[in-house]
């Protein structure tokens, strides 16, 4: 724990925790104001009828905030050292070598899944996410407004794909990956000679049907098993429109934007259900689980 305590104290660490701060500081105002006003039948917003001048009013401010930054800045720099390294030597590569806080979510994936899924995929699927969700979200107030009854949809979306998805694998690759890649608790020590022997299985092997033949071809049963894990995973698109298809919500939301949403959700769960897969068997003894489905194209 005491070295947890001075990875998260070093100066190049210490931004990346007061973000975390503030993320959480400002899910919880959201929320805060989205509870308030869905116990009232007026918004606080709505209340507020009075109108400031950009100028000299909000120009003003602005001026007197950028004056505040600059101190903060000037006396940041005084007591902690900027994280400069030396030169770099392409003969001394670092270890751990992490890429910048705001890639390291993409970092971590590459653990779960291959390079180009990682890399292209799944951050493709992220943007297109966010653009859908305007077009996709049934409410036709426009509210501008903090609110969360009347916005179901669009903020748990969000909450999940950012909270969960974006901002947990940030703090993972920061804080819990130390040298080799490897996996650390907050309670365990970085050691640098630390090798992890960790026999990863694909999950058809964990009930016996071995994924390659003795002449190293695909186990044709192997890739059946796999394929009926996730054709059977997406096959909840369907049946929950089937089973929900005379429901109010299925009328508005129309056979396309209802695949879209389902598709983008289960998607997303499907994102955290493999990251526990690889995570979590070690933590009961057992080999962590590299894919679900092996083909000759693609590994999921």
């Amino acid at each position: 724990m005491q070295q947890f305590l001075e990875i998260i104290s070093k100066p190049d660490n210490i931004p990346i925790v007061l973000l975390l701060v503030s993320v959480i500081f400002f899910t919880w105002l959201a929320w805060a104001k989205a509870k308030k006003n869905d116990s009232q039948q007026i918004p606080e917003e709505a209340k507020m009828d009075d109108k400031v001048q950009v100028w000299p009013y909000l120009v003003r401010m602005e001026f007197l905030m950028s004056i505040v930054v600059m101190a903060v800045l000037v006396v940041w720099s005084v007591f902690l050292d900027a994280p400069l390294e030396e030169p770099a030597n392409r003969a001394l590569t670092p270890n751990p070598s992490k890429a910048p806080w705001y890639f390291l979510g993409l970092q971590e994936l590459l653990v779960y899944f291959d390079p180009w899924i990682a890399g292209v995929v799944l951050p493709t699927l992220i943007i297109i996410g966010l653009m859908a969700i305007p077009y996709v979200d049934i409410n036709e107030k426009g509210n501008g407004y903090y609110t969360f009854k009347e916005r179901k949809f669009a903020i748990l979306t969000f909450c999940f794909g950012f909270l969960i998805l974006w901002v947990a694998l940030i703090v993972l690759g920061t804080f819990m990956r130390g040298p080799g890649w490897n996996f650390f608790w907050p309670w365990e020590k970085w050691d640098p000679h630390y090798v992890a022997v960790l026999t990863n299985v694909d999950l058809s092997e964990m009930i016996g049907i071995p994924t390659r033949l003795p002449d190293n071809s695909l186990n044709p049963v192997a890739f059946l098993f796999g394929g009926v894990l996730v054709f059977g995973f997406y096959s909840l698109i369907p049946i929950y429109w089937m089973m929900k298809r005379k429901t109010e919500i299925m009328k508005k939301l129309g056979p396309l934007r209802y695949n879209i949403v389902a598709f983008l959700f289960l998607t997303m769960v499907g994102l955290v259900i493999k990251i526990l897969l690889r995570l979590g068997p070690p933590i009961l003894g057992l080999n962590p689980v590299k894919y679900v489905w092996v083909t000759p194209w693609f590994n999921i």
